[in-house]
């Protein structure tokens, strides 16, 4: 009797221990989102609120947008702090931070790159969006706002916010981002990228054919080089697909979670 309580009892224990590792296989990586250029966290508020109700945590790691090696390094900070895997979205210039904040990064299975920019090495953002004909940032910027050290921080002119970054958005949303609105240094813009972890982690695109930011034809280029696992291009779409359009997004970055 006493032997047949204690076999009862250590095979109750080792199921419990078990549980813990059977739990872990099942749970869903995090999600980390990294703001573009022009924008904060709250452009993901669309695509968040659909992922945490599917069951993710969600992080919108912060995007100093001071320079693609000192933004890495903070995104890669965060994703340090994250135990399991990681699935890290990137929004426009926030691409080319996650392309070299997962270097090295064991935890990141996947990177989802929307209306992003998908650099090679020693690539830069003005680059790659010059690349292909299409963008009119340029004319949208504002005059430079000269800082401290020399840089220059960019902004987009709040008139021409609407029309050149959130074209798809309703008016009165997009004059909010437009005062919202977070600056990019020129330098980083211009900053040649180190080697990027799209050539070792699988990756998904999604983007809007009417991008005026990034050209549909740049972002196809650099879909097709990285390989990507599958690519959504959204007709009518701006710059911000995910505000405009985050059940397809949210639903992209779910498919490259659950990929094996």
């Amino acid at each position: 009797m006493h032997a047949t309580r204690f076999s009862l009892a250590v095979t109750a224990l080792a199921a419990a221990l078990t549980l813990p590792t059977a739990f872990a296989a099942d749970a869903k990586p995090t999600v980390v989102l990294v703001h573009g250029a022009f924008a904060d966290s709250s452009s993901w508020d669309g695509v968040a609120a659909k992922l945490e109700k599917d069951g993710y945590t969600v992080i919108g790691a912060a995007n100093h947008l001071r320079s693609v090696k000192t933004d890495a390094a903070s995104v890669a900070s965060v994703l340090k702090s994250v135990s399991g895997p990681v699935v890290l979205v990137g929004h426009s210039y926030g691409g080319s931070v996650i392309s070299a904040a997962a270097s090295g990064a064991s935890n990141v299975k996947a990177l989802v790159y929307v209306a992003a920019f998908a650099p090679d090495a020693g690539e830069t953002a003005v680059g790659l969006s010059g690349k292909f004909p299409g963008s009119t940032l340029g004319p949208a910027l504002a005059p430079p706002v000269a800082l401290a050290d020399g840089g220059k921080d960019l902004y987009i002119q709040q008139a021409k916010f609407h029309g050149q970054f959130a074209a798809d958005v309703p008016e009165a949303k997009a004059r909010l981002m437009a005062v919202g609105q977070r600056p990019i240094t020129d330098a980083a813009l211009n900053e040649a990228s180190p080697a990027p972890a799209w050539k070792t982690i699988p990756s998904w695109f999604i983007y809007g054919k009417a991008d005026k930011n990034i050209p549909a034809a740049s972002q196809d280029f650099m879909a097709k080089r990285a390989n990507s696992k599958k690519t959504i291009v959204i007709d009518g779409a701006s710059h911000v697909v995910m505000v405009s359009h985050p059940a397809e997004v949210a639903k992209l970055i779910e498919e490259a979670a659950a990929a094996k």
